[in-house]
Parts: structure tokens; C-alpha cells; sequence
């Protein structure tokens, strides 16, 4: 710590730690601007025999599939811009694409209650609108890891990233009272307002690249340099697509985000309706109780993967051990929950902690899968993430139509039984699919050459391994050279 110390700037945070915090913020602004409208929709609808407070209601007679289509219809966007924004970050850089992204994305927010008060469709319209900005957060942070982060403290980077259940779990709670003070539709402007001062905060503070950042001290420049390499960009090479989707470990991960974002998902759009039709809560208790989830996730993700990175470092386990062992926690263990729900799901209590502790497990799939794309191949890490964060998108419109499908008129316990079976194999299917073909080696396609030095070690082996591989690198390339992924 007193190396950090040493090299801080002027301000109270050191570069990569300024980053560290504002991709944690990015994730809870992201999630606030996502799931208001899970939260409003309640209300939006609301019958009555609803549990509402509010005297602000202006309802729309929308039934139960334009309700989960308007929820459904934000992941169509976020299935669109997946991929192109995880490779549009590693040409361009992540500061250009995430904060133009965030800036549309809020502007957007703004608008949705004008939106649905002119018709259906154009709320629709904003929701698509909405997914296609948002789509390109998750796979836009791989890319600007491997130039900020050492490989050994990769997972708990990625930990950053579920800070968007933070944001949902603050949101939901924040939102049920704003909902009941001022009405629904300034939820939208409230936290629009958020993202947009964000999106100010991140093009002021966050650059692409130590070696970019003019505010940056010549030490911990220097400090990051040696530990993963002076890496500025990764060019604008061809993408090797058929090899990419060749790649059995590509899948795997593929599949095990699929399967995730199915689980969360549900829990996102649909919670809220469950705690109103099955439990029974007002709009105040509803979005207390809906956020606990949401924190159990980021904490949990917190705690994993600091986990994972010990293991890493002391290589106490192989790296590919780690991210199988953590993606089955992620996956087994809501499957017992799930199963608890089916027999006693209806029980307040049973319910609200078979929730909490299924987002939580969940969440260990940070530790897994969800850093798997940074070992298997650091230059098209965006990409294999945006590939998987769009098929795990098309899961938020499959999922709504699954719950419209089961889950008819008022939404019985009984009707929700089936969506607990669902999860339940869903989660099996994820997990022995990621255990048959994963892996944590570098692929074929991912060659990288720097002065025709190869810079493969610095992702594949472990941190002191990395250093040393450094050192070798810096006494080949003295002078100011400028390292450049091709």
C-alpha cells in the first residue's frame, strides 16, 4: 500500500483507482436508468385491487403481454449493440464508446414519460432505443482492463461491473418512494438527471490508457507499465469471426452468460410483479424487499472474487479450476434454492431469503465465466464478451415472454411454480456445459506481437511470472518506445 501511496496524484485517488470507481458507478447509474421501469410499471398499470399508495396514479390500460413486451423489448437493443460495442472498444477505445453510449442512454430516460403518454409504440421505441446505447457497457470493460489491470487482479476488476446490482438495489427501494411522493414519471427524470452528470464525470476522469491520461504521475505510469505492459490500443486487425465461433471454450462461456443472465433477468423485470400478485406488498415494501437481492449480488461478487485472485495469486488452485468452481457455485446453488420455491414460495419469509441468497451465489459467476475472456484471449476479449452478452441479452425478452406464457390474470403461486422449474433446469444446462468445455488457455486466434516480441505471457501467466516477463521486456525495448497491439 505504500507503493500506492507514493505514486498517487494530486487528488485523494491514484489513476487506476479513479477508474476503479467510476466503472463501479457506471454499473449502478446503468442499472438505476434500466430497472426504474420494472419498479414504475407497477403503478403505470396498476388495477384496482393493487397495492398502491400513490396519489399521483395516471395509468394505462396496457394488458399483461404489452407489460412484458415493453420490459422485453429494451434486451432487442441490447442483443444489437453487444458485439459491435465490445469491438468498437477495442479499436476506438472504451472512453469514446461507453460515454457517448451513456449520454444517449440518459437523454432517453428523460423522454420515456413523454414517450408513453404519446402512445405505446413510442415508448416501445425508447426502449429499444435505450437497450442499443446501454447494449455496449459489459463488453466495452475487458478492453480497458487489459491496459489498466494486472492479469492476477482481473476478476476482482470485473467485480466492478456488478456494481449494477448496487444500483438496482438502491434504486428500487428510492424509487417506490419517489413513485408515492411525486408520481411515476419522475422516476425517469430523477435518475436520467444521474446518468447524464455521470457521463460529464467520465470523459473528465477517464482515459483509455495509462500511457494517454495526461494527468497521470510519471510513477504509477511507470508502475503500471512494468506490471502488464505500456498496451495503447489494439489496432484495427481483421476479427478472426470463424475462429472466435469455432472455439469451444468461447462457448462455454456463451452459454454459461446465457444461462446467468436468464436467472437475473427474471429477477430485474419480474420481482417487482411477484412481490405485488404473490406476497402481496405495497409499493413501499415492494421495492425494499426486491432490492435485497441486488445487494446479496454485489457483495457477493465482492467477496468471490477477492477469493478467486487469492487463489490465483498463491496458485493454490490452476486458473481454470477457479473459473469452473465458481460458475458451478453460481449455477448449483440457486438451483436448490429455486427448488425450495417450488414447495414454499408462496411463504413471505422463505421467499424474500431464497431470493437474496440465489443473487448472491449467483454472483460467483464473476469469478468464472464472466472473466474467462480475459484468459482465453486479452485482444478479443470485447468481442467474445459482446458475443456472449447478446445471446445472454436475447434472455430479457425470452424470459418476459416465459413469464407471460406461465403466469396469466392475476399471478398465482401456482402459475409461478412453473417459472421455478424453469430456472431450475435452466441452471443445470448452464453449468455442465461450462464444466465440459471451458478452459483458461490462451486461444490460437488471440497472437499478439509487440516489436516482434511476443506479449502473450503477460495475460496467461500468473503475476510475479508477468514482472518478470517485464523486466525482460523493458531491457529489449529502452528508450520511449510505444508498445502497440497489432
Amino acid at each position: 500500500m505504500g507503493d500506492v501511496a507514493n505514486y498517487r496524484t494530486k487528488g485523494l485517488l491514484t489513476c487506476r483507482q479513479t477508474l476503479n470507481v467510476m466503472v463501479m458507478t457506471c454499473f449502478m447509474v446503468h442499472y438505476m436508468i434500466r430497472v426504474n421501469m420494472s419498479i414504475a410499471i407497477v403503478e403505470m398499470v396498476a388495477t384496482n385491487d393493487s397495492n398502491f399508495t400513490s396519489t399521483h396514479s395516471n395509468t394505462f390500460s396496457w394488458d399483461e403481454h404489452k407489460k412484458n413486451d415493453l420490459l422485453g423489448c429494451f434486451f432487442w437493443g441490447l442483443l444489437l449493440s453487444a458485439i459491435p460495442g465490445g469491438r468498437l472498444s477495442e479499436i476506438y477505445g472504451t472512453r469514446k464508446v461507453l460515454g457517448t453510449a451513456m449520454v444517449l442512454a440518459s437523454l432517453l430516460t428523460i423522454v420515456t414519460p413523454f414517450a408513453c403518454y404519446l402512445h405505446y409504440y413510442c415508448v416501445l421505441t425508447v426502449r429499444i432505443a435505450m437497450g442499443l446505447a446501454l447494449g455496449v457497457s459489459w463488453p466495452s470493460v475487458p478492453p480497458m482492463a487489459v491496459k489498466w489491470v494486472a492479469p492476477a487482479d482481473s476478476s476482482k476488476f470485473m467485480a466492478n461491473a456488478k456494481a449494477s446490482s448496487l444500483g438496482a438495489g438502491v434504486i428500487l427501494p428510492v424509487c417506490g418512494y419517489i413513485i408515492t411522493l411525486l408520481g411515476w414519471p419522475s422516476v425517469f427524470f430523477i435518475t436520467g438527471a444521474l446518468s447524464l452528470v455521470w457521463s460529464l464525470l467520465w470523459f473528465y476522469f477517464v482515459y483509455d490508457s495509462p500511457r494517454q491520461h495526461p494527468r497521470i504521475s510519471k510513477r504509477e505510469k511507470q508502475h503500471i507499465e512494468n506490471e502488464i505492459g505500456q498496451i495503447t490500443s489494439f489496432g484495427s486487425k481483421k476479427t478472426p469471426w470463424l475462429s472466435i465461433l469455432n472455439s469451444g471454450p468461447v462457448w462455454a462461456i456463451i452459454v454459461a452468460d446465457f444461462c446467468s443472465q436468464f436467472n437475473m433477468n427474471i429477477i430485474i423485470n419480474e420481482l417487482p410483479s411477484y412481490m405485488d400478485e404473490v406476497l402481496h406488498f405495497n409499493i413501499k415494501e415492494n421495492g425494499w424487499f426486491s432490492s435485497l437481492p441486488f445487494f446479496a449480488s454485489y457483495f457477493g461478487a465482492v467477496i468471490f472474487t477477492h477469493v478467486a485472485d487469492k487463489w490465483r495469486k498463491s496458485r493454490k488452485y490452476s486458473l481454470i479450476t477457479i473459473r469452473k468452481l465458481f460458475t458451478s457455485i453460481s449455477f448449483w446453488i440457486p438451483c436448490l434454492l429455486y427448488l425450495i420455491q417450488v414447495f414454499w414460495g408462496y411463504d413471505r419469509i422463505v421467499s424474500i431469503l431464497a431470493f437474496i441468497f440465489c443473487q448472491g451465489f449467483n454472483a460467483a459467476g464473476t469469478a468464472g465465466f464472466m472473466s474467462n475472456s480475459m484468459d482465453i484471449s486479452p485482444v478479443y476479449s470485447g468481442t467474445i464478451f459482446g458475443i456472449a452478452f447478446a445471446c445472454g441479452a436475447s434472455t430479457g425478452y425470452i424470459s418476459a415472454k416465459v413469464v407471460a406464457f406461465f403466469v396469466n390474470g392475476k399471478g398465482t403461486f401456482e402459475e409461478w411454480r412453473y417459472i421455478f422449474w424453469v430456472l431450475i433446469i435452466i441452471n443445470l444446462i448452464g453449468s455442465i456445459f461450462y464444466l465440459i468445455f471451458a478452459s483458461a488457455e490462451l486461444q490460437n486466434f488471440d497472437i499478439k506481437q509487440v516489436n516482434g516480441t511476443d506479449l502473450t505471457k503477460v495475460q496467461s501467466e500468473d503475476l510475479d511470472e508477468t514482472r518478470n516477463f517485464n523486466r525482460e521486456h523493458d531491457i529489449l525495448n529502452k528508450g520511449k518506445s510505444t508498445v502497440e497491439v497489432v
